[in-house]
Formats: C-alpha cells, structure tokens, sequence
C-alpha cells in the first residue's frame, strides 16, 4: 500500500488544532446525473442499507438507480438557492460561525472545515487539507445530534478508511452524538418559543425526526431511544403538557416496517381525532435540507390539510442561528479540553528548523 504523506511539510510550519464539521451530504446540481452520482455513493455505504448485497447490487442499479434520480432531481429544483442546496448552503454559513467564534477566542491555531459524508466538499479532501494546514490535533463534529450506525458510525467509517491510507495521523476525538447536551435543548426550546410567541401555540407540537427501519432499533441502534429523550427533555424545556406534543419518524422508503409513529400517517390521522392545528419542528435536522422544506413544508403539510387540518406550520431548524452557533461551539470547546494551543512562535519554529537541517531534513 502507498501511503499518502505530506510532501508540502516544512519544520517552521505551525501545529494546529482542527475541527471538522460534517454532514450528510448533498448532489452537486438538481439534476439526473448528479442526483445518480450523489444516491449511487450513499446508498451503496452498508451502513445505510443493511441488506445483502447481491440483492442490493441489483435493486440499486437496476431499479432505484434507473427511477429515483429524475424524480429526486425535480424536488431538488424547487428547493435549490442561488447559493446552492440549502443543506449545503446552511452547513457552510455554520461552519463559518463557528470558526469565526473559536478564531475570535484562539485565533488562527484552530482550523475549522466543513465536509459531506457523501458529496462534496468530501471528507477525504477536507482531511487533506487540514493535514496540509499543519493540523496535528482533529475534533470531528457529525452534526447528528441523535447517535445511528447509519449517520455518524458512517461518518466515523469514512474518517477511518481515509486515515488507513495516511502515513502521518494527527490525535482523534470524535463526537459521536449529544442528544441531551443542555445548551442544545436550551437553544431549541428558545427558537421554538420565539416562534410561538410571534404565531402563537398550535393544538399539537410536533417533533419530527429522520426514520431508520426498525430493525436497527432491534439490533442494539440507540437512535429511537435518543430521539425520544431529546423530545422529553425539549418539551419539558418548553414548559408542555404530555397531550401538547408527541414524536414522530419520517423519510421512510421500501416495504419493510421503519420506526414508529409515522410523520405523514399521523399527520393525516390527526384532524379526525379533533386536532385542527399542528406546528412541527425537526430536532434532529442542524440545517433545513430536503427533507425539510419539501417532505415537511409541502408533502406533510399536504397531508394534513388534505385531512381537515385547518393550520399547519413548519418551524424551520435552527441553521446558523447564533444560539444555535453558541451551542455548537461550546459543544465543540468541552470536547478540546486538555489540548493546549502550541506557541509556535516564529523564533521557536525557526529553531526546530534549524534542529530538523542538523539531522539532515531539507525543509
């Protein structure tokens, strides 16, 4: 195996600590091909789709790959920005929060990027990229606040495989869920609250996360446990009675059963059962994407007045608002504890230069 180095390397380069934030990952344009590309590369990850692969092969490429495309190309087209995808557009305007609020504390010995588990920019290249920045020290953030095998194992997965072909590795800390961590609750019950203050309450409050097939949950996957506890915790923050609010899975595909309650089920079921106004909130999405502003704002929405629901109302996730961006810094300093900026002071990088010549480097 040849191992990927560092030829840029240089003895007066300073050592930095570098935080990479990802996501799950967006196509590069909405259209066919890139939507091909983009479905080809995640739902071929075996953390995604648990199902043999003989039989997956031919499903894939034969069916899904041949029908999806073109129909996940239109829904893109009506959600897509002059910036781009919104998942893409808010994951970056976080990134820059955040790096603008760790530089402004530690100044320029932190390094903060953004990467995709699928897509782009990829994890491979922004791990690149921090190496050649000097980073020596690496926090990696998957912006899943609920833990699944399917999304941050996954993320795990691929920072593994790249460091497998890397000679030099820096120090690894991995933050792999935080489903209760108290400035996150905090900052969703005040975007929550804010909205309501300006709109008022709705008969019923919905958190609405991303479904994974039951299975995983009977497998040993903490994801439905923690999704629970995040809707717990979030609605005692909100000061809600037990009939206020309920949780609920969406984004569900195939014939197989997926976690329960069912977004769209519900939400069709509930003006029969005397419920005429919703608001639903998804707490485990770090930034509006398709699932979003298409399956909730239009699809679910659709749904419900369809049913006789009379209001209905998408509280948009919290993207790169600053309670938010405060939260997910504070996250991310907890996590830096014990790992001390180095000087790197131009003298003191001049001399471990100067050490490095005597024993024979040529930078």
């Amino acid at each position: 195996m040849a191992y990927q180095g560092q030829e840029n390397f240089d003895h007066q380069q300073p050592d930095k600590i570098g935080v990479l934030i990802t996501n799950l990952g967006t196509p590069d344009a909405p259209e066919a091909g890139a939507l091909r590309r983009y479905l080809r590369e995640f739902l071929s990850d075996t953390r995604v789709v648990e199902i043999p692969r003989v039989i997956w092969f031919f499903i894939l490429n034969m069916v899904i790959l041949v029908i999806r495309p073109r129909r996940s190309a239109q829904a893109y087209k009506g959600v897509w920005t002059e910036r781009g995808s919104p998942l893409l557009v808010h994951s970056q305007d976080q990134a820059d929060g955040i790096r603008a609020r760790l530089q402004q504390k530690y100044g320029d010995g932190v390094v903060v990027r953004l990467a995709m588990r699928y897509g782009n920019p990829s994890i491979a290249s922004q791990l690149q990229a921090m190496q050649d920045d000097g980073v020596r020290q690496l926090l990696v953030l998957p912006l899943y606040p609920q833990y699944s095998a399917s999304t941050n194992a996954s993320t795990f997965d691929a920072v593994a495989r790249d460091f497998m072909q890397r000679r030099w590795l820096p120090d690894l800390r991995f933050i792999s869920h935080y489903p209760d961590y108290p400035p996150y609750i905090q900052a969703m019950a005040g975007h929550i609250a804010a909205y309501r203050k300006q709109h008022g309450a709705a008969d019923k409050l919905v958190f609405s996360y991303h479904g994974v097939p039951k299975r995983f949950l009977l497998k040993g996957d903490p994801y439905f446990c923690e999704c629970h506890k995040t809707s717990r915790l979030l609605a005692e923050a909100l000061g809600l009675a037990d009939d206020q609010w309920m949780t609920t899975f969406q984004s569900r595909f195939g014939r197989e059963e997926w976690l329960q309650p069912y977004t769209d089920a519900t939400l069709q079921s509930l003006p029969g059962q005397g419920v005429k106004s919703v608001q639903v909130f998804c707490p485990g999405f770090s930034a509006d994407c398709l699932e979003t502003v298409e399956e909730i704002d239009e699809e679910n929405r659709g749904y419900f007045e369809a049913a006789g629901g009379q209001s209905f109302a998408y509280i948009s996730a919290m993207n790169a608002e600053p309670a938010h961006l405060d939260a997910l810094t504070q996250l991310i300093e907890d996590n830096l504890q014990g790992w001390e900026l180095l000087e790197n002071d131009a003298v003191g990088l001049s001399e471990r230069q100067q050490r490095a010549r005597q024993q024979g480097a040529d930078r």
